[in-house]
């Protein structure tokens, strides 16, 4: 049976009923479809700032100088103002409360890069049981780098990629870690880094490595790991054994040579790899005749693709297992198989580490709504071909880390709205002429609130491509709305915020 859905009614529902066991978060958050953003101040005196996020508990917005040196770091505060007359919102809101300061408290700036790098805009992370913040600083990349020192061919080479671990309660730089001429995906985390609790994974795609460390609560990164060239402590030593042995044996025959060349092995992670794909076919025939059929026709003639993968993305599933994306190749049922998995156990792939903020395990997906089932279904009957249906939906695996807002506007059990204009996941998206309309998910056709990037009375130009992106707080019904244009014009700022 619908209930009557206003905050006072609601109120007074809580006060006489206990939610059922285990829904009491489920009930505060319905309050959200009566507490929405119902006011927007276009075109906000703002500082030229670049900006990057909310932090995951709703403490900090981090953001960036346009010169890519400085990160500054506000305080999320409320619009406040004293006024005279009897009805304050008779003329609208006094002028200074149109300004950025009203609604946010800078803490401090501090210069990250130094003399030849930039912050990459695009990467943060955030630990928020220590407010602790990872960014990363680099080089300009190298195209034509020489494959010299293990590195693989054809992969850019950067010349230094800094990773700062910084306290965003009073911006002290704790440690630092450096990667000298090495490449590591970092715009928006791409695989390229991931952070699980106090473990952070880093991939050198260049030399085919992931780096583990570990953040200590005194704030220091320690290494615990490299895994790819060997993957167990005493591989080194083993093979550094076998090499002597070997060496020993020949100086000690009829022969005698003067150097003894590199071993031809394949990293220990792929050595791994292609054991694990043999004995996949091996199992899939009893009969020898047909195995070795099934051998030649699925591993030998594919063999060297198989050698040819390289470590691309990685993700942490809990503190003991990674899931690690190789490099595409034909390898028949196995996406499949993936895409089985990833329909029935979605929530899986978006690793939540148990120091995660609570508002992150409301995040919307096919495993806990409903609509967003039906929403894929409906994608997947859509679909002319199931091979690439399956491609787009597994091409994001592994999700990238924190690349979703937790706010509970998206959450799709609350509100309706167009993903193709908006949606949860921190990506830069073709700016609408329209508002975008958020819709009550059980009063049908019910609008709640409406989101519109760019000018109030829009532009006429429609000549330079717009993009924007937007930046909900994770608790507070406030966003913000940047558009701009791809010819370096000031950007658009809008505030949306409850009155």
């Amino acid at each position: 049976m619908f209930r009557r859905n206003n905050v006072t009614a609601r109120i007074f529902e809580r006060q006489m009923s206990n939610p059922a066991p285990g829904t009491s978060v489920h009930r505060a958050r319905r309050f959200y479809e009566n507490i929405v953003p119902s006011h927007t101040i276009y075109d906000i005196e703002c500082p030229d700032l670049l900006f990057r996020k909310f932090t995951d508990d709703g403490q900090y917005l981090v953001t960036f100088s346009r010169n890519h040196q400085d990160l500054i770091v506000y305080r999320p505060t409320w619009l406040s103002f004293s006024c005279k007359v009897k009805d304050c919102y008779a003329d609208g809101l006094p002028n200074k409360a149109n300004k950025f300061e009203s609604f946010f408290t800078q803490l401090y700036s501090v210069t990250l890069a130094s003399t030849g790098e930039f912050i990459c805009k695009d990467f943060f992370l955030y630990i928020e049981g220590k407010q602790f913040g990872i960014f990363a600083t680099s080089t300009a990349q190298i195209h034509d780098a020489p494959a010299v020192g293990g590195a693989i061919q054809g992969v850019p080479s950067i010349e230094k990629i800094t990773f700062h671990l910084l306290r965003l309660e009073d911006g002290v730089i704790l440690d630092e870690r450096v990667f000298c001429n090495d490449y590591v995906h970092l715009a928006h985390s791409m695989g390229g880094v991931f952070l699980y609790d106090d473990l952070l994974a880093i991939v050198s795609l260049r030399y085919q490595r992931i780096h583990i460390l570990q953040i200590r609560d005194s704030g220091n990164l320690v290494d615990v790991r490299a895994i790819g060239k060997y993957c167990h402590e005493d591989d080194e030593l083993f093979l550094n054994s076998s090499v002597q042995v070997s060496s020993n044996h020949i100086e000690n025959g009829s022969q005698h040579i003067e150097h003894i060349p590199e071993t031809p092995f394949l990293s220990g992670l792929k050595q791994r790899l292609l054991s694990f794909i043999f004995r996949g076919i091996w199992n899939e025939e009893d009969d020898p005749n047909l195995r070795m059929q099934c051998l030649k026709k699925k591993f030998y003639f594919h063999f060297q693709d198989y050698v040819d993968l390289i470590i691309w993305k990685v993700q942490f599933l809990d503190r003991h297992h990674l899931l690690i994306k190789f490099g595409s190749v034909d390898g028949g049922n196995t996406a499949e198989e993936l895409y089985s998995l990833f329909e029935l156990f979605c929530d899986h792939f978006h690793s939540s580490s148990k120091n995660s903020s609570l508002y992150m395990n409301f995040i919307s997906s096919h495993s806990n709504n409903i609509h967003a089932l039906e929403q894929l279904r409906s994608n997947k009957n859509k679909a002319t071909s199931f091979p690439q249906f399956v491609k787009k939906m597994l091409v994001n695996l592994p999700f990238n880390c924190q690349s979703q807002s937790p706010s509970p506007y998206f959450d799709q059990s609350l509100f309706r709205y167009d993903e193709k204009l908006i949606s949860a996941t921190d990506r830069h998206r073709q700016s609408a002429e329209h508002p975008i309309k958020f819709s009550s998910r059980r009063q049908h056709n019910i609008l709640k609130f409406k989101i519109k990037p760019g000018p109030e009375a829009g532009t006429s130009d429609c000549r330079n491509k717009k993009i924007c992106s937007f930046l909900f707080h994770p608790v507070l019904p406030l966003a913000i709305s940047i558009q701009q244009t791809l010819f370096f014009q000031p950007a658009v700022v809008n505030i949306h915020f409850r009155r």
